[in-house]
């Protein structure tokens, strides 16, 4: 058992470690920046499944270090939920798979009511049609999955995870997020407390 548990974690290790690096992550948080922070937009996150709970996390992560994001569910978006998007926004997209018929479909409904919203797609088939739709392409490297059937999304998530934290990371340090950013954003619980004492507030809410 413990072997297999090793293994297991080797192979996810070995599918972060060979995430392809490219420009696409210098040109990714560059469009963040000048949509979120300098003209007022913000990043909308999307997945189906298991990518879409992924997305959800990435838009919580950006919203608490400083950039504004929401998470908008690619079949609520059909029933009036696109109508969260506005002009300056940014959209991230995930799919493992690339052929997602919710995320495509988003993606035609996003272009009927904001065209230039640019699209930004994170998935492990780089001649899928979600890619040949992305302004911005970001590859997983689609390594295989730990699930013994091959088919429950396992160490695609993972490297989805780890992708937005990259991009997160960049972001934050892009705009110089500080602690007292962080605590002001962070108020309670234990992080709130951490992040008080690293920036010197003291401040409480009753």
């Amino acid at each position: 058992m413990k072997e297999k548990v090793e293994s297991i974690f080797r192979n996810e290790a070995s599918a972060i470690i060979n995430i392809p690096v490219t420009d696409s992550y210098e040109k990714v948080t560059e469009i963040i920046y000048d949509h979120i922070h300098k003209r007022n937009g913000k990043l909308i996150t999307s997945g189906m499944g298991k990518a879409g709970q992924i997305a959800h996390n990435i838009a919580t992560t950006f919203s608490s270090t400083g950039t504004p994001a929401v998470f908008l569910h690619p079949s609520e978006a059909q029933h009036g939920d696109l109508g969260v998007l506005q002009k300056n926004d940014v959209l991230l997209a995930i799919s493992n798979s690339g052929k997602t018929r919710e995320i495509i479909e988003l993606i035609d409904l996003k272009n009927s009511l904001f065209p230039s919203i640019p699209v930004i797609v994170i998935t492990g088939n780089v001649t899928s049609p979600l890619a040949q739709k992305a302004d911005y392409f970001i590859s997983t490297g689609a390594p295989s999955e730990v699930c013994p059937l091959g088919l429950t999304p396992t160490t695609s998530t993972t490297v989805f995870t780890v992708i937005g934290d990259a991009l997160v990371v960049l972001m934050m340090e892009k705009i110089g997020f500080s602690a007292e950013d962080y605590s002001k954003r962070h108020h309670g619980g234990y992080l709130g407390i951490k992040s008080r004492e690293k920036s010197g507030r003291s401040d409480k809410v009753s």
